[in-house]
């Protein structure tokens, strides 16, 4: 590889980082603080990524029909997903959001190391070249462990809350409140289905995005792409949680 190529490989990396590091900064502030603080950074990437979502539909739908379907569509899936990530937080505090921004996390790093680790075939190459068949396998079990340590996590808290700051009485909690029968099937079932839905939203981007012509959904975020980029699974998998929620309110 030539120096030059290595110098902007090594440019790209540390803006990625840094990059990085300033999003998930803003984004645990936001999460810390709650409230309304939450709510408002959730309906700012909301607008960004809708934005994001209405540059994609007029490069790729010429009919005025077919753009004012797609951006209807659009306007109901962020709205749903940002409801529902900005009411898990009112309903269930800072964990439930944690869990489900830790598994689709899960699924992103399991299938990557997986996909490099073993390769094999394509899931959809015409889509996204890279995502293989064992990374989606590797993504299940990436999320299903996330929500294994997850509840896991949860039972030690509940084990320090109910019998003291003891570690022999928060295992013992945690070993008897929860049963491990039921949790270890439940985790690794739900580990799939997130990982499913997360990456059906990021080949659903995909798509719109080799639809329309570009590699990005902006360029908002240096080194990262657009918001659209970043929250795609996320957005998938909060868009499912709250559809399932409503329709189980409605016929409760």
């Amino acid at each position: 590889m030539a120096d030059g190529e290595q110098q902007m490989k090594k440019s790209d990396l540390g803006l990625r980082s840094a990059s990085a590091v300033v999003m998930v900064a803003v984004a645990g502030s936001a999460l810390w603080l709650g409230g309304w603080a939450w709510v408002a950074f959730v309906a700012l990437v909301a607008v960004g990524v809708y934005a994001e979502w209405t540059r994609l539909v007029l490069a790729f739908a010429p009919q005025a029909w077919l753009r004012i379907v797609w951006l209807l569509g659009g306007a109901s899936y962020v709205l749903i997903a940002g409801s529902e990530l900005a009411m898990l937080h009112i309903w269930g505090g800072v964990f439930p959001v944690l869990v489900m921004i830790g598994a689709v996390v899960a699924t992103d790093i399991g299938a990557y190391f997986a996909g490099r680790t073993f390769g094999g075939p394509k899931i959809a190459p015409k889509i996204s070249p890279s995502k293989t068949w064992s990374g989606l396998i590797g993504g299940m079990v990436a999320a299903g462990l996330a929500l294994v340590i997850a509840y896991l996590g949860e039972g030690v808290v509940h084990g320090v809350k109910a019998w003291g700051w003891t570690a022999s009485h928060a295992f013992h909690y945690t070993v008897t409140a929860m049963s491990w029968g039921k949790l270890l099937p439940q985790a690794l079932i739900g580990g799939v289905l997130v990982a499913l839905v997360a990456q059906t939203g990021d080949f659903f981007e995909s798509w719109m995005k080799r639809r329309a012509g570009v590699k990005d959904s902006s360029q908002l975020i240096p080194g990262h792409g657009g918001l659209f980029d970043r929250a795609d699974g996320l957005l998938a998998v909060a868009f499912v949680t709250g559809l399932l929620t409503t329709l189980l309110n409605a016929f409760a």
